[in-house]
């Protein structure tokens, strides 16, 4: 009996402690659980990464020989530097040149480089890249859509020694030093410039990871760069979303962190009112036209092209495409432009005004005409409303929707009737004074014009100038002047440094990062 209580207590002594030790080791697997969720909580909150969305993928990486505006959405002071840096405010800072001096007369300018500024295969920078650069952007074969307004502007370039550039240009440019904030003016790698359109190497604080065609363009964060130390982001990702619902589906459903030009109007609100998000407003350079080719017929006639901006309610448009978020433009400028002139009375919504111009230029109608509309979607859904509105004057407008690459390897070779495009250049009115842009106007009177200006340097006689330019365009009825568009930056709480406010076409990524 004693032997059998022995064992009795012996058993349940080890049952206790196989219990004991069961419970220890429940109790270490919960403590290393939560301390687990405790670093994963707090590796989230140091975030060194983070995925925007874009709404056009690229064409190429080189923004000095093609023309897309997503170009330095990518690559504009991320991978790709010039010498002066425009910021979100459109104010002009030094980048690589440190300083600058302006003759007397507005026509040469001194730079001094940065000294220790190395690219990112770790040659140097220095003035012969510079030279280089420029050279190349006025070069006769050169595809630079600066080349005309900027670079052949040019008449000398100059490297007395590594870190000194001299320009001396032909007419004076108030807007010079802005101009070389542009994504057009960025220096190239002389030994590898040729390969930029898929490799492009700079001086910036990111370098090219991966370009997955038809997804995603990923950079990392280049540790040899000269403030690497401020740099908080280690990778850097765009997607491309065209589609506007899908930039709500991306972003609620966590799979990019922002959209810093979100395009879907409509659903503000909702982020508005979410408050996982943070919405911005800001302004653009933006000038949306319905383009007209003025060389053809019958858009060469003055009378056709002024039918068509009676046609166009603007007010109507804005409305449909983006909420009312835009304002109503009389000319290529942008209300932001100092020296502004508000010309939007000078065409009200006329449909019988229209029809009696029509008329009075011999134009029969039904008129068919072709209305080639991009991908971006103020373009295709405002493409149904111009196309509405001109109906009722007449003007049958067949619809064409095209790619990207398709646009710009035809309408903006000068193939088309009617399109609808935001030019988001700022100051690009110059452009009216080449008779070879897309839109084929060629006056005399304008050009004119525009080399008086180029020649003058006093402030009240250029403010004059630019306003008799604008007047002029719109006299003209060049394009129908429909849109400047505000910007609408969504993204995530937390996130900070992202431009509310686009000067440019750029996202400056070295001042972003998470709190």
């Amino acid at each position: 009996m004693k032997t059998t209580t022995a064992v009795a207590i012996t058993q349940k002594h080890s049952a206790s402690k196989r219990h004991l030790l069961a419970l220890l080791g429940i109790t270490l697997c919960v403590a290393a659980s939560f301390q687990f969720i405790t670093s994963s909580a707090q590796a989230q909150t140091r975030k060194d990464s983070v995925v925007l969305g874009m709404i056009l993928e690229p064409t190429s990486l080189d923004p000095t020989t093609a023309p897309a505006a997503a170009i330095g959405e990518v690559v504009h002071y991320n991978i790709l530097e010039g010498l002066t840096k425009i910021n979100a405010d459109g104010s002009i800072t030094p980048l690589l040149a440190e300083s600058w001096v302006m003759d007397a007369d507005g026509k040469a300018y001194t730079f001094k480089l940065r000294k220790g500024v190395k690219f990112q295969d770790g040659a140097n920078f220095d003035s012969a890249a510079v030279k280089f650069s420029f050279e190349r952007a006025k070069a006769e074969k050169s595809t630079n859509k600066a080349k005309g307004a900027v670079f052949n502007n040019i008449a000398h370039i100059s490297a007395p020694d590594a870190h000194t550039v001299v320009l001396v240009l032909n007419n004076p440019d108030g807007n010079f030093l802005f101009r070389m904030g542009e994504n057009t003016a960025v220096i190239l790698h002389p030994s590898t410039a040729d390969a930029a359109a898929t490799k492009p190497v700079g001086t910036g604080p990111y370098k090219l990871e991966n370009w997955s065609k038809g997804s995603a363009i990923t950079l990392t964060k280049w540790d040899a760069y000269r403030d690497a130390a401020n740099v908080k982001l280690k990778r850097v990702t765009f997607r491309f979303i065209n589609d506007a619902s899908a930039q709500v589906a991306a972003l609620l459903a966590g799979d990019i962190d922002g959209m810093p030009r979100f395009q879907s109007p409509q659903s503000l609100k909702q982020f508005q009112a979410d408050k996982r998000f943070v919405v911005e407003m800001g302004n653009t350079a933006g000038k949306g036209i319905m383009t007209i080719n003025n060389k053809k017929k019958p858009f060469d006639d003055v009378r056709v092209r002024r039918a068509l901006s009676h046609a166009i309610d603007k007010k109507a448009f804005i409305d449909g495409v983006f909420e009312g978020l835009a304002k109503p433009i009389g000319s290529h400028m942008a209300p932001t432009d100092a020296g502004y002139v508000d010309l939007t009375g000078q065409y009200p919504f006329d449909p019988e005004k229209a029809k009696a111009l029509l008329k009075e230029a011999g134009v029969q109608t039904p008129l068919n005409v072709t209305l080639t509309l991009p991908p971006p979607p103020y373009a295709r859904k405002g493409g149904e409303i111009l196309a509405a509105q001109l109906a009722k004057v007449g003007i049958v407008a067949k619809i064409e929707n095209v790619e990207w690459a398709q646009w710009l390897g035809g309408t903006f070779k000068g193939n088309f009737d009617l399109t609808v495009i935001n030019h988001v250049e700022p100051l690009d009115f110059m452009n009216y004074a080449n008779p070879q842009y897309y839109w084929g106007y060629d006056s005399k009177a304008f050009r004119d014009l525009a080399t008086k200006y180029s020649a003058t340097t006093g402030a009240k006689d250029r403010t004059k100038l630019f306003g008799d330019m604008q007047r002029m365009i719109a006299n003209d009825a060049v394009n129908v002047f429909l849109f400047n568009p505000t910007n609408t930056a969504v993204y995530k709480k937390g996130l900070k440094g992202l431009w509310a406010s686009s000067p440019v076409f750029a996202n400056d990524m070295a001042s972003v990062s998470w709190n």
